[in-house]
């Protein structure tokens, strides 16, 4: 993977040759609020919906408006603060997070907590789209993909855990504790990113490419493509991975097959990581096979626990570094357009949530708990057949 969309790394990074660990980790942190403020109250929905007076699928809502703000958000925002430093534009970001999940805790009112959370998508709207390329300029030459990785892997550690997370602090102290330490642990991160992270400058105005511009760019459709897929696959499965294990005979085991998930998604980070500057390709390629195999184990096992945890780990496995590989190849697909790049892939990315989550609904009620692994399925071969298609573009294969 050849990431062309910088010229080095700042002057304030880390010695010649090694990755800016401490400022990276700052960048890891971001993300992982980010993505665990989304999903705090999918494992919360029953405790919420007693103190908001409303039903759980309603509810539930509060994760879809979150991650549509996200998708809303995403290209303006990014667009509107291209030329602010871009540490202020984190900590402006992290600002809004904290605020929100404090506020979201003291709500009693369902309309005010649905403004809350969808001022909070817009907060990780200002996230994600900068961290990969923040990530990048950081990096010595040649170490790119490996300090992407390690900055995003705070997206799927985040989604693996939030639930679980959520559930258990919940316990402790009722859904509001969650919240707060969510806030808590976001002032912590602004703490972190002010003496870790350094500040790098802008994009100049004159040198903003136009969305159309980019949406042209060789490769980069596909990608957007192979990732919406990918990631509503992906939806589908997790929004609703309680309704699957209580088909699958294993709704009291739903906290160890998170862990599974969780364990193997981060082991993804560590072995992806090592590799993925030279071998992109190889690994996307391999991601998306592997997820797909995982999904046609567990639409076709019945009472067969092993042969469950064994899927969702290679599930967890497939899907961890899954955000680094798309960011990475639209990051070297885009070349010098690699920020605007970046906030239509995230739009995108946040749009796939919402959709998942969405669909996956309509399959329950429509079609059974089965539908939607087969529908899983389905995209994943179609994301497949993308990814490996795309090897003069969009996951090239000197990549």
């Amino acid at each position: 993977m050849t990431i062309t969309a910088f010229t080095g790394p700042s002057p304030t990074t880390a010695r010649p040759g090694r990755l800016p660990g401490k400022a990276l980790f700052g960048l890891f942190l971001a993300g992982f609020i980010s993505i665990l403020t989304e999903c705090l109250p999918a494992g919360l929905l029953p405790e919420m919906s007693r103190t908001l007076n409303t039903g759980v699928s309603v509810t539930g809502q509060t994760v879809t408006i979150y991650a549509l703000a996200t998708a809303l958000g995403a290209i303006p925002l990014a667009w509107a603060t291209a030329s602010w430093p871009r540490k202020h534009v984190l900590q402006l970001a992290l600002v809004v997070v904290a605020l929100t999940n404090a506020l979201t805790a003291l709500s009693e009112n369902y309309t005010l907590t649905m403004v809350l959370r969808f001022v909070a998508g817009l907060g990780t709207g200002l996230i994600w789209p900068l961290l990969g390329g923040y990530a990048a300029r950081l990096a010595p030459e040649g170490r790119q993909g490996r300090a992407i990785a390690i900055a995003l892997a705070g997206t799927p550690i985040g989604l693996a855990l939030g639930i679980p997370l959520g559930t258990w602090l919940s316990s402790l102290g009722g859904w509001q504790l969650a919240f707060y330490a969510s806030a808590a642990v976001t002032v912590m991160t602004m703490a972190w990113v002010l003496v870790a992270v350094p500040n790098l400058p802008g994009q100049p105005v004159d040198a903003r490419f136009r969305i159309s511009q980019v949406l042209v760019v060789p490769g980069l459709r596909p990608i957007l493509f192979a990732l919406a897929t990918y990631m509503i696959a992906h939806n589908l499965l997790y929004t609703y991975i309680t309704d699957l294990l209580l088909h699958l005979g294993m709704a009291d085991q739903t906290g160890w097959v998170l862990f599974a998930f969780g364990v193997t998604s981060v082991l993804s980070v560590l072995v992806v990581g090592t590799h993925i500057d030279r071998h992109l390709r190889k690994l996307a390629v391999s991601s998306t096979l592997l997820f797909g195999a995982s999904v046609l184990v567990l639409g076709m096992v019945a009472d067969a626990p092993v042969l469950v945890y064994i899927a969702v780990a290679a599930w967890g496995f497939a899907f961890g570094s899954s955000p680094s590989l798309f960011v990475g190849a639209t990051i070297n697909a885009a070349g010098e357009a690699a920020n605007v790049a970046q906030s239509i892939t995230i739009t995108v990315f946040s749009a796939s949530i919402a959709t998942g989550g969405f669909i996956g609904g309509l399959l329950l009620a429509g079609l059974g708990t089965a539908s939607i692994t087969w529908a899983a399925l389905i995209l994943l071969i179609v994301a497949a057949v993308t990814v490996i298609g795309g090897k003069k573009h969009a996951f090239p294969r000197n990549g």
